[in-house]
């Protein structure tokens, strides 16, 4: 895969489905995870109504409810029951937005796919542009964002910081300042779709599978309503996932840990015997600090190796466990059956 600008990712090979993408209306399908959003979906489906029909294709909505303790559920149920182009998916359990997402992503028919959350903070107003880009031959259509409305200074910075730091850890083109907006060609979807492991960062997943992207920019706007999901913890738990899952430069950096210390212990070896030969009495032993500045610094070096190899084993013992991503309740809106939670995708 090959990178031909700043902002663009692109594969060797032709976009595929061009063909498909200028005939005829074609199906869209917008995949949204909820857990607890019962104050704003009844607002969320109707913009997405009245926007979805601009982008010129036939169109389903398919909500995931990932095990929602309000009225979320008893909303889209009342979403399903007046609008045939509603599909509701409810997870046997909160499995977790990656996991929520998956499962929509299972689910959708279409010959694009659109991920947004269901808060409004990524405006449905930008998806007739994102779909006017697949109809050019874009694979992956992201959204990035200029500005993010209702967030402190701190999230700023830090998100800013991850992004960067994730992309130069991964090993291959990763865009940066965007989140789980995008829309995705069907080709995309089920290469992500066919991919074996369980725990799933879809993030770096889309643009593993490669194709061509390009960003779509716009503003994000603050949540129409409700809280956010993600506490400090989860953002943290998030991101360690997103690291281990997508790279292996945690387990590599213990590595330059170890060339750093051999260094240090040469260093500090040479100027202790240049010290004793140089002084015009001999020095009797080593200061209590030298000696507790090194073995705290080996320990602390041997312990952080230690928790970044566990991470990654834990992480193998869950795939090798087998256990599906999600499992599905029932479905609504829909005749379909719904096999996530046996192919855990």
């Amino acid at each position: 895969m090959t990178q031909t600008g700043p902002e663009i990712l692109a594969c060797p090979w032709p976009a595929s489905g061009s063909d498909r993408r200028r005939a005829g209306r074609g199906l869209l399908s917008v995949v949204i995870p909820c857990h607890n959003e019962e104050e704003v979906i009844a607002a969320t489906h109707a913009r997405l109504a009245a926007v979805l029909p601009a982008t010129g294709m036939d169109f389903e909505i398919v909500y995931v409810d990932d095990g929602s303790r309000d009225g979320t559920l008893r909303g889209l149920e009342a979403i399903a029951a007046h609008d045939p182009r509603a599909v509701v998916i409810e997870l046997a359990r909160n499995f977790g937005q990656q996991a929520a997402m998956s499962a929509g992503l299972a689910a959708a028919r279409g010959d694009a796919i659109v991920i947004t959350d269901a808060d409004l903070q990524d405006p449905p107003e930008v998806i007739p542009e994102m779909v006017r880009r697949w109809r050019e031959g874009v694979d992956v259509a992201y959204g990035r964002r200029r500005h993010r409305d209702g967030e402190t200074a701190f999230k700023l910075v830090t998100a800013s910081l991850f992004h960067r730091l994730f992309a130069s850890l991964i090993p291959y083109p990763m865009p940066v300042d965007t989140g789980d907006f995008k829309l995705i060609d069907r080709a995309v979807a089920d290469a992500v779709n066919a991919l074996p492991e369980k725990r799933r960062y879809l993030r770096s997943l889309v643009p593993w599978a490669g194709f061509r992207h390009e960003p779509v920019w716009y503003d994000r706007h603050a949540r129409a309503a409700g809280t956010t999901k993600y506490s400090p913890w989860k953002l943290l738990k998030l991101a360690g996932d997103a690291l281990v899952l997508s790279s292996d430069a945690p387990v590599r950096l213990t590595w330059v840990a170890a060339a750093g210390l051999g260094a240090i212990g040469i260093v500090s070896g040479s100027m202790a015997i240049v010290a004793q030969l140089t002084a015009a009495a001999p020095r009797p032993g080593v200061s209590l600090a030298a000696v507790t500045a090194v073995v705290a610094t080996v320990a602390a070096v041997q312990t952080a190796a230690v928790a970044i190899v566990g991470e990654y084993v834990v992480r193998a013992y869950r795939e090798a466990q087998g256990r599906p991503t999600w499992v599905v309740r029932r479905t609504l809106g829909r005749e379909r059956a719904t096999t996530g939670s046996s192919r855990a995708a």
